[in-house]
């Protein structure tokens, strides 16, 4: 069993988002992404399939030519291969879910670059 807060010794970073590695599963690896309003991921994508679970906060979440305003208790789960980018409107707490196969680096790089 592997137990976590995703509100403990929760940190903002004023300059880009925090991510923050909660645990890892035989199957997943579950991250945390602290927005401060007006803070973004630009567009990338993965091989994988992700879930992105909206805990506090508003997000525009954008997929194609589509942008869909997340809130606080929204789920969106998104297909390997699918462009997508994100903007807080709101400060949020994002709970990622990747797919073991996935790197944490990969999200770190896109809000590196």
């Amino acid at each position: 069993m592997k137990f976590t807060n995703i509100l403990k010794d929760l940190t903002y970073n004023e300059d880009k988002v925090a991510i923050t590695v909660l645990f890892e599963t035989e199957t997943t690896k579950e991250i945390r992404i602290a927005f401060r309003k007006g803070q973004f991921m630009k567009k990338h994508q993965t091989s994988f399939p992700i879930t992105v679970a909206m805990i506090s906060g508003a997000l525009d979440f954008g997929v194609a030519d589509n942008t869909h305003h997340l809130v606080s208790g929204d789920i969106v789960a998104l297909a390997g291969g699918v462009p997508h980018d994100l903007k807080a409107t709101e400060d949020s707490i994002v709970r990622l879910t990747l797919s073991k196969q996935d790197a944490v680096s990969r999200v770190q790089a896109v809000i590196n670059s």
